[in-house]
């Protein structure tokens, strides 16, 4: 039986919360009818993020993370404040830093949101099973999203929307309850622009596949090693370059108001002067509560050292 008036509260409740779009999936549908997954890791693709590996197979197949799953929601999160390249400009800063952690931790804030629309779904059945993912859980996001309707996985790999671009979180929602589908999101709209493939500044990027191992933003956050000869280009913590320049970002990205992803003060005196000078103390001060947290101060440390 579909439950119809579940997913209208899911859906009203969800913009509430500020997130921008909402798509609901078959968990049956086939979301990686080409093996890409497979192909990639096998070309090692996924640098040294072993979690990659050692959870392909709950990646590839949703049930075998959650064998009760009957529907599969995308969620996406607009959290564009200002282009990284501006932002360095403005403080007249050699340093670059990806904007989506300039602000809060997203996967703190947005799991929260999530955590809202749950309380909601368990005020309508308490018996409802429900799996929240931000991130870091083992499914295939952007392939979920694309499912759901909400857009398409472009050339840089990033999941990009119509109306805002690929500068969105994507969370999910997997619940034990056959709701309502949506059709699957089927144009490809990068159509002949090779924009992100051509500028990006390692070369990590062919068409609508990356190698971590060249990637700046595997390199400056998931990457634990000493560098030998990487050239960061001025980026210190991520890489923004292949969504700067997507004309679909260009004419369609918007300004979020949410406070949670601004920039923090403690980073606008970090781009102003703390970055020459890091130390553990001000990198604990400066990126509290912050998605930061996940290279480490001796990470920074080291993508910060690399630029001399």
């Amino acid at each position: 039986m579909i439950e119809k008036s579940l997913k209208n509260i899911i859906s009203k409740k969800s913009i509430e919360l500020g997130f921008d779009k909402i798509g609901f999936a078959d968990p049956k549908e086939d979301i990686d009818p080409n093996k890409y997954l497979d192909k990639w890791i096998e070309s090692k693709y996924h640098g040294t993020m072993q979690w990659m590996e050692s959870r392909k197979k709950e990646r590839a197949d949703i049930f075998n993370y959650f064998p009760e799953v009957q529907t599969v929601i995308s969620l996406a999160f607009n959290y564009f404040t200002k282009r990284s390249s501006e932002f360095s400009e403005d403080y007249n800063s050699k340093i670059k830093f990806s904007n989506y952690a300039w602000g809060e931790d997203y996967h703190e804030i947005i799991k929260k949101k999530l955590h809202d629309i749950k309380n909601e779904i368990l005020k309508h059945d308490p018996s409802i099973k429900i799996i929240l993912c931000v991130d870091t859980a083992p499914i295939m996001e952007k392939q979920w999203a694309q499912k759901a309707g909400i857009g398409w996985q472009g050339k840089n790999t990033n999941l990009l929307t119509k109306e805002l671009g690929s500068w969105v979180f994507l969370a999910e929602i997997l619940i034990d309850k056959r709701l309502d589908y949506d059709s699957p999101f089927e144009e490809d709209l990068c159509g002949s622009c090779t924009a992100c493939i051509d500028s990006c500044p390692t070369n990590a990027l062919t068409e609508y596949k990356i190698d971590s191992n060249k990637c700046i933003s595997y390199l400056t956050i998931e990457y634990r090693e000493d560098f030998e000869n990487e050239d960061l280009h001025n980026w210190i913590y991520g890489c923004d370059v292949c969504q700067e320049v997507c004309p679909w970002n260009i004419k369609f990205e918007k300004i979020k108001k949410d406070k949670h992803f601004e920039a923090r003060d403690s980073l606008i005196n970090f781009f102003k002067s703390d970055w020459e000078n890091l130390n553990e103390e001000n990198f604990k001060s400066s990126f509290k509560n912050s998605a930061v947290k996940r290279t480490k101060y001796k990470g920074l440390k080291r993508n910060i050292d690399s630029l001399r």
